[in-house]
């Protein structure tokens, strides 16, 4: 009976901080969802024509603020993302350390990715206000400001590779675990394998990567919004939490 109520209070106790990890996972996850919505939604659909380099260069210098407010926000969504990492690990550690560690490592990679490719995105406004570039001609500009914002795209794909992989395993960590619904952990599995399947199409198959990408928008946004409510809404489930190390 003392042993039962001891592993019983050794519960408690480690879902207590493991419900607010959970709530306060869900406030950076949806700093993440609107940061990113405002940065592709926004700025970005509004800014860049494809295909159109003079356009572009020209929506850059008209709504310059706008196009800064981009970069700033992609930068919140970048360390909104590095926090998530730690909170992920901490919330799933108990399952396994190894795994949860190794989920965690991916999506900081993905940060790291997203965080050094915003230099693509912030090139184009330097090449149009930086006075040493005036031995090229207007033509020249335009095309680099629009050759810069594409490898930007490309570099955002090469981020989807980690942060897919970091999500096929924090699916099948949710899916194990006792204080969160099945049904979450499998959304976030298939979220994690669209994005592999959007990046590897994108660089191998180019001309079905419409295809690849309504794959993405109709899969994965329904995942991290799920996700990302349930975190908020509930932190974990009222499931009992078991773990290996109890007290015998």
């Amino acid at each position: 009976m003392i042993l039962a109520i001891l592993n019983a209070m050794k519960t408690i106790e480690i879902m207590d901080p493991l419900k607010n990890n959970a709530r306060l996972a869900g406030v950076f996850y949806l700093v993440v969802i609107l940061t990113g919505l405002f940065s592709e939604l926004a700025v970005r659909s509004e800014i860049i024509v494809p295909g159109d380099a003079a356009a572009t260069a020209a929506h850059i210098a008209d709504k310059e603020f706008l196009f800064r407010m981009g970069f700033v926000s992609d930068l919140v969504m970048v360390m909104s993302d590095v926090v998530l990492a730690l909170l992920f690990y901490l919330i799933l550690r108990p399952l396994n350390n190894a795994l949860s560690l190794l989920a965690a490592f991916f999506r900081l990679a993905q940060a790291s990715v997203l965080g050094i490719n915003l230099l693509n995105y912030y090139w184009p406004l330097l090449i149009l206000k930086d006075q040493f570039m005036g031995p090229f001609s207007e033509v020249q500009l335009n095309a680099l400001v629009l050759f810069f914002l594409n490898a930007h795209s490309y570099g955002y794909l090469i981020s989807g590779v980690f942060f897919g992989l970091s999500c096929l395993i924090l699916g099948s960590l949710l899916f194990k675990s006792t204080y969160f619904p099945r049904w979450l952990g499998s959304l976030v599995v298939v979220a994690g394998a669209s994005y592999l399947i959007d990046c590897l199409t994108n660089f191998l198959w180019p001309e079905y990567a419409s295809i690849s990408e309504l794959l993405v928008f109709s899969v994965a946004v329904v995942s991290e919004l799920s996700l990302c409510l349930f975190l908020l809404i509930k932190g974990t489930s009222k499931r009992k939490f078991h773990i290996s190390g109890t007290i015998k």
